[in-house]
């Protein structure tokens, strides 16, 4: 059969906001259905940053997504996060293929994003906030503008120069440099550090608002204020996993927040169990902490796309 081996620069031209979108929300509507599966990630926590073993199974592949948070590799001109993906045909366990999952993390993650703000935040949501200007900023960017007309997009970063270099990257757009304050002032407001203190304080966001939370995702992470987490109504991808490794993870352990106040996950309000946004003024938050059936759903389409185009790189594996 072969085993396609797939680099981080195959992935360029194999990954499109679009279609990732449609596959990550069809991946939540099974998880929701139970026609897909997903243990909690497991964590191998070193000196330098972490690493994070992810299973999981769609209806049509299975694989596991090996991927590291390393901050300090900022200064070794290497991504904060790197991955590779095996995945496998769940009818006999071949391996279909090896891939890059560095890409697949930004954009699935990107995408469920998207996929929240469109089930939970205001369908006349104009200006887009975005903390953090890595690279989950470019595909958060991308992937809102497919949903919603922006008018204005307000990027905030510790580091200027990041930001700076987020609004030259797209001209097209009314992007600017703005306080975290002011990118905190817009319709949705995606957060994307690797922050242990909050970074977000309730008294900066308005009634309507909708957060992605997005960068607490290990132990010990947090951006938002807990006050927030208290007047809102809060969504998460996976209940295990936002317990121990998502932005609820600290509030929860300090005693702030109770896992009964938790309204939900995504994949219920896809699937049309509980519903999605209930008026103009809630402020609904989605805790994202990142499933291995996003990453898993999303290499299974880069694989069919490969498949179809061909002339990538294929190894005798048996």
């Amino acid at each position: 059969m072969g085993t396609l081996v797939l680099t981080r620069k195959d992935m360029t031209g194999l990954l499109d906001m679009g279609e990732v979108m449609k596959v990550v929300e069809q991946a939540f509507r099974d998880y929701a259905a139970g026609r897909a599966q997903m243990p909690a990630k497991v964590y191998i926590r070193l000196e330098k940053g972490d690493f994070r073993a992810m299973p999981g199974a769609v209806p049509n592949a299975a694989g596991v997504k090996w991927v590291n948070v390393h901050l300090s590799n900022r200064e070794r001109g290497l991504p904060t996060v790197m991955g590779i993906l095996i995945l496998s045909d769940p009818d006999t366990a071949y391996h279909l293929a090896i891939m890059d999952a560095t890409e697949i993390t930004a954009y699935r993650t990107a995408a469920t994003s998207a996929n929240a703000s469109r089930y939970l935040a205001r369908p006349d949501s104009r200006t887009l906030g975005l903390i953090g200007a890595g690279r989950q900023a470019y595909t958060h960017l991308e992937s809102h503008a497919l949903l919603f007309p922006l008018e204005k997009v307000r990027v905030y970063d510790v580091r200027p120069g990041a930001a700076a270099a987020l609004v030259r990257q797209f001209p097209w757009f009314h992007v600017e440099a703005s306080s975290a304050e002011e990118a905190a002032s817009s319709d949705i407001v995606c957060t994307l550090t690797p922050a242990t203190v909050p970074v977000v304080r309730a008294a900066w966001i308005r009634p309507g608002t909708h957060i992605n939370a997005v960068g607490a995702d290990a132990a010990g992470k947090q951006e938002l204020d807990p006050a927030l987490l208290a007047k809102a109504r809060v969504i998460v991808d996976d209940l295990t996993q936002s317990c121990h490794a998502g932005e609820i993870n600290v509030p929860l352990s300090q005693g702030l927040f109770q896992k009964e106040q938790i309204q939900g996950t995504l994949g219920e309000i896809i699937a049309g169990t509980r519903p999605g946004r209930r008026d103009a003024q809630e402020i609904t938050i989605f805790d994202s902490t990142g499933l291995a059936i996003e990453d898993v759903a999303t290499a299974w389409l880069v694989y069919q796309r490969a498949k179809e185009w061909g002339g990538y790189l294929s190894v005798d594996m048996v």
